[in-house]
């Protein structure tokens, strides 16, 4: 099936893709204006999709416009480091993520920010494996094919989305995990690295599988996952293939700046999980390989640093780190 793009998935129609639409009734106090949703990627990858698909109910429920702004940059660290920094309001938030959030206090050692004590962390949103693919033509048919190749030609090239990203990290764990030696490209998000895979200059990549799951031009070896996922049976996953470490989701949350009043912050969770509570959005979450996640607020923030703890230890052993 021809993947169709991640933003003919929302729903209505978007004339201005940086701007969801105002619709609902208002509500007095909160919010007092149009919303801002910091996207720390650039446009049109998963994280980019799930804003919208969110912001667009967010509009509805509040009478307020959710706009969604891309501001991209050292693996995410640059959009977060502004919303970081915003006034405590409300006003501005941030996707959260696994890159930004879990990943970089660890690997850049001097982050501008602490993902758990700078922020008031709303919700969880979705959680999504990511997947090791190549190009739909290559010889590799299959993740034992991948090994043997790289053990065969050290150095054999895997993309991410950039430094510092879950997908340069996953690669650290293949190496161990498999005993191979492979050179992390890094690119500046997803967009640029499946277009050179899918053009045959870049010979492999991990990406979600929201990204890579419907194109037909890719040919996925396995899956992050701890179980086979529904709508793709015949993908195996890394832990079935004898790579346990390798089980990890790439989450996407909504956050806040600490301070944030929690009656705000309540709100935003209580209207987050009714949004992903809607038939419409949840089929659309899962058609993508997505899967919709309820928690808290106090969950959430128990999630975040979770995974910084976890993050921490799995970048120590890889020897990550970025200035």
């Amino acid at each position: 099936m021809r993947r169709r793009h991640l933003l003919s998935l929302l729903p209505g129609a978007m004339a201005a893709p940086s701007l969801v639409a105002a619709q609902g009734g208002a509500q007095a106090g909160y919010p007092a204006r149009p919303v801002r949703v910091i996207v720390p990627f650039p446009p049109g990858g998963t994280t980019d999709f799930i804003a919208r698909l969110v912001s667009a109910r967010l509009t509805t429920a509040f009478g307020q416009t959710f706009v969604v702004e891309n501001r991209a940059g050292a693996g995410g660290t640059v959009g977060s480091d502004l919303v970081a920094k915003s006034q405590p309001d409300g006003q501005t938030l941030i996707v959260s993520n696994i890159a930004s959030f879990g990943v970089a206090p660890a690997v850049y050692r001097n982050l501008p920010y602490n993902s758990v004590t700078d922020f008031a962390h709303v919700a969880l949103m979705a959680e999504i494996p990511s997947v090791l693919a190549v190009n739909v033509s290559s010889p590799i048919r299959s993740l034992a094919d991948f090994i043997t190749a790289a053990k065969a030609r050290p150095g054999l090239n895997v993309g991410s989305p950039g430094n510092g990203t879950s997908s340069h990290t996953k690669q650290a764990i293949l190496q161990r995990s498999a005993g191979i030696e492979t050179t992390h490209v890094p690119y500046r998000g997803s967009g640029p690295m499946m277009n050179d895979v899918a053009g045959g200059s870049l010979e492999s990549m991990i990406t979600t599988l929201v990204e890579a799951g419907r194109n037909e031009r890719f040919r996925l070896l396995a899956v992050t996952a701890d179980a086979r996922v529904p709508g793709w049976p015949d993908l195996p996953t890394f832990k079935e293939l004898g790579h346990p470490d390798l089980v990890a989701s790439t989450w996407f949350g909504l956050s806040a700046a600490a301070g944030t009043p929690q009656a705000i912050v309540n709100r935003l969770n209580t209207e987050v999980l009714a949004a992903l509570a809607t038939p419409e959005i949840t089929a659309k979450l899962i058609e993508t390989g997505a899967t919709p996640r309820r928690m808290t607020a106090p969950e959430y923030s128990a999630f975040v640093a979770a995974e910084v703890r976890r993050w921490a230890g799995v970048v120590q052993a890889a020897g990550i780190s970025i200035d």
